[in-house]
């Protein structure tokens, strides 16, 4: 690292201001600034679509900007490449790691940067002694020479970090690098961030859960619609600030619950066992109602749901969908029945990313669309256009890639997918992960009028707060295992976690009344994950 004399305060590390970048039509940023500091951890904040993903593009090297002032270290910079990025000390972090799974832990480090003795031969005892030592001085503990195969998500984020620190990078950018880690795993990564940051490298984190911008960040800068709209002390400002600045408006309620009629089960569920899995799990879904499923990670509730939907194999007991049984494992058979299925990995399980917005919407129905064996893209645009459009999906065109979109975006395209379906159940898996809080606030307004219009709603979902407030029923899940089945009016967070934690029945403690009402509005990310 650089270091400057006594009393000369050394430039920014990270300049960039009035940036613009277009794609075709589409206006990715127009006026972004941003300026990350020596010593310190810089938070960018914003809605999806705001322009925070084009941005870090452009500082990594994958695009080059139209125009505005973008300085390293007080020096001029325009990368052409990854590798140029790289090479002046800056270094991304992504929410899903992209390591050789083949390759050691060590060789990942050193991929490309090989240490060497004479003769031009690896030095391997010497890289694995450097990986050692990377990881003290991060303080974790990690088998240099173990493959990275099987590595957790937590465990291959640092070690990105350990290759950024061989590199010397003096920038790390922090890119939604908590949305997969359980809380231990996240306070780890917060103590290796302290660490890198007391060192005096500049760190720009990218989050949408504000309780880890509080908790993490000095400073914080906002964008909206790729322009730069305010940088804050993070001593010197709200989560309600926040939120006004990031939507340009106020968020008066994030959880737009309305009361509507619960009509007869759509969806019933008995006996449904898978060994090892879940056991004995039975409940029911209405018409009209919206049924949170709550629960701690690695209780069951995704495996659960898919079970329902088909795409796993349970051993015994029944799904029926308006009173009608519903073959097992069989996902064609759930749609035909009426099923909807939002999975909770959006872009590997509800995404042909390489494929248009159309293609995605029209994919369920595409084999109902032909007319005489024949199907033309017009007939996929006027299917999926008018979905498109009542999810104000915010795309140029309808032949967009679907990885070229904000996170808020594609969630909204899964749902589209399913929706067009016109299906009687909507089963939902994280329905707001990774997206903004101006998108969630739009996700929850939808399956409220959803629910108002008859349709039945499965949610599935790890924010507790979220879950109190869309839910008119909460059925709790702990080791496989239904361990309560509460109400609106008794939904709290004390008697969700006391069913989360345990296996017996929570719902004969006769939990107090709540003291607070569980549907105000809040901008808290505490979840049952952590």
């Amino acid at each position: 690292m650089t270091s400057t004399s006594a009393g000369t305060q050394p430039p920014p590390t990270l300049t960039l201001r009035d940036v613009a970048k277009s794609f075709g039509q589409v206006a990715a940023l127009r006026s972004a600034t941003l300026v990350a500091r020596p010593g310190s951890i810089h938070a960018l904040v914003g809605e999806n679509g705001a322009g925070k993903s084009t941005l870090v593009k452009i500082v990594a090297g994958v695009h080059r900007r139209d125009s505005g002032e973008f300085l390293l270290g007080g020096e001029p910079a325009d990368f052409g490449s990854t590798a140029e990025s790289k090479a002046a000390g800056v270094a991304v972090i992504y929410q899903e790691p992209t390591l050789f799974p083949d390759l050691s832990v060590t060789e990942n480090i050193f991929m490309g940067c090989q240490i060497v003795r004479r003769g031009r031969r690896i030095d391997r005892a010497a890289m694995y002694a450097e990986a050692a030592r990377l990881f003290a001085g991060l303080g974790v503990h990690i088998d240099p020479r173990r493959p990275a195969l099987g590595l957790s998500i937590a465990d291959q984020q640092i070690i990105e970090i350990a290759k950024a620190i061989s590199l010397d990078a003096r920038l790390l950018i922090m890119d939604e690098p908590t949305a997969a880690l359980s809380g231990v795993e996240v306070e780890r990564l917060f103590t290796v961030a302290r660490r890198l940051r007391d060192e005096g490298r500049a760190i720009v984190f990218i989050s949408h859960r504000f309780d880890e911008v509080f908790d993490l960040c000095d400073t914080v800068t906002v964008m909206r619609d790729g322009e730069y709209v305010a940088t804050k002390a993070i001593g010197e400002t709200s989560v309600e600030e926040m939120v006004g600045l990031m939507v340009g408006r106020e968020v008066a309620d994030l959880f737009p619950k309305t009361p509507c009629d619960i009509g007869d089960p759509v969806l019933e569920v008995s006996g449904l066992t898978s060994s090892g899995t879940f056991h004995d799990v039975t409940f029911e879904v209405r018409a009209g109602e919206i049924l949170g499923l709550a629960g701690l990670v690695g209780a069951g509730r995704s495996e659960i749901a898919r079970a329902v939907f088909g795409v796993d194999a349970y051993e015994s007991g029944s799904v029926r969908m308006n009173g009608r049984p519903v073959r097992r494992h069989d996902p064609g058979a759930a749609i035909d029945a009426g099923m909807a299925f939002v999975p909770e990995d959006r872009r590997k399980q509800g995404l042909v990313t390489d494929a248009s917005v159309t293609d995605n919407i029209a994919g369920v129905i595409r084999g109902g669309l032909a007319r005489f064996g024949l199907l033309t893209k017009r007939m996929e645009n006027a299917a999926a256009g008018p979905w498109a459009g009542r999810l104000e999906v915010k795309t140029g065109a309808l032949d967009m890639s679907a990885k070229t979109m904000s996170g808020g975006n594609q969630q909204k395209v899964v749902i589209a997918k399913w929706l067009a379906t016109n299906p009687s159940l909507l089963i939902i898996d994280e329905p707001t992960r990774g997206i903004d809080v101006g998108t969630k606030a739009e996700v929850h307004r939808l399956l409220s009028e959803l629910a108002g219009r008859g349709m039945a709603i499965l949610m599935i979902s790890s924010e507790l707060p979220e879950v109190l407030g869309m839910a008119d029923r909460v059925v709790v899940v702990c080791e496989g295992r239904l361990t309560a089945d509460l109400p609106r009016d008794r939904a709290t967070p004390e008697t969700v976690m006391l069913a989360a934690t345990r296996t017996r029945d929570a719902t004969r403690t006769d939990p107090s009344p709540a003291t607070t009402d569980p549907t105000a509005a809040t901008t808290d990310t505490t979840g049952l994950a952590s």
